[in-house]
């Protein structure tokens, strides 16, 4: 096998699966999240069904926090200190200043270590459309691709993931400043299931249905639409609903043809503004 020369490197909001991550090596900068007044590092103090469970039981206390730019320079040192460039993806700048963060950090490591070259490029997503992005980055830097490669892989999944989620609940999303609180209590109170999706690097509502079975239909509508046919990347993704998602997961195996197919659940960091029972695809065909 060739050798690899690239480093690859996720935020935690990407929520890759610690099996994926380990195969592929792939370096993760932990965010942090409050809860009663303690600080969690994203996907290592504790996992997200244990996050969500904190949540539950104390919702006005859960606070997010960006990666400070030591988090950032640590995974950038590791992998500056195998001698290998380095290609990182970092949640959507829209979102959070975690990718001037990391940008401000990747300067800094290439002033340290002065041979190597460091790529930030920003998702313009989030979530599992993020982790798709990363694993085909990793993909290809174990092929033995430059950085430059590499990154133009990452590009043109990037040009073609989609990501698509049903809410169980509006309850929690005006924290994410997107609706105002009104509209929130409002939705609430007539049951409506928002359906939303991102695009140009932010998150943006499709529309709303009246029932889960509804809005999981639309999910594969819209992802019917998207793909056809042809071989697709997909990852199933949940917020503290494990039961639906293999479910989803299981339906998605049926009716598409899979080149990737995994499942994971939201960082606590999104899942605190979608709520519990949020389900969601993120995918991309196969040219």
């Amino acid at each position: 096998m060739p050798e690899n020369r690239v480093a690859v490197i996720a935020d935690s909001i990407a929520c890759i699966p610690r099996d994926l991550l380990a195969q592929y090596r792939i370096g993760v900068i932990s965010l942090n999240f409050y809860v009663n007044g303690n600080v969690y590092r994203d996907g290592i103090d504790v996992t997200p069904s244990e996050a969500y469970e904190l949540f539950l039981k104390d919702p006005e206390t859960f606070k997010t926090s960006g990666a400070s730019p030591g988090v950032c320079l640590d995974a950038y040192r590791h992998a500056a200190r195998q001698g290998k460039d380095i290609f990182s993806v970092i949640l959507s700048s829209k979102l959070s200043a975690i990718y001037s963060t990391a940008a401000t950090a990747s300067q800094q490591i290439q002033a340290e270590f002065p041979g190597i070259s460091v790529v930030v490029l920003d998702s313009m997503t989030a979530a599992a459309a993020e982790g798709l992005i990363a694993l085909a980055a990793a993909r290809a830097a174990e092929t033995g691709k430059s950085l430059a490669e590499v990154t133009a892989v990452a590009d043109k999944v990037r040009d073609n993931v989609k990501i698509i989620a049903y809410m169980d609940t509006v309850r929690y999303i005006y924290r994410s400043g997107r609706i105002p609180k009104i509209a929130s209590v409002a939705g609430s109170m007539l049951k409506i299931k928002p359906i939303f999706t991102f695009t140009s690097g932010v998150p943006r509502f499709m529309g709303a249905v009246r029932s889960k079975k509804i809005g999981i239909e639309r999910l594969f509508e819209e992802m019917r639409e998207k793909v056809g046919n042809k071989p697709v990347h997909v990852a199933v993704m949940h917020v503290y609903a494990e039961d639906d998602a293999i479910q989803l997961k299981k339906r998605v195996t049926d009716e598409f043809n899979c080149a990737e197919l995994w499942l994971t659940e939201f960082s606590p960091l999104m899942g605190y503004a979608c709520g519990t029972g949020t389900l969601g695809l993120a995918f991309y065909p196969e040219e």
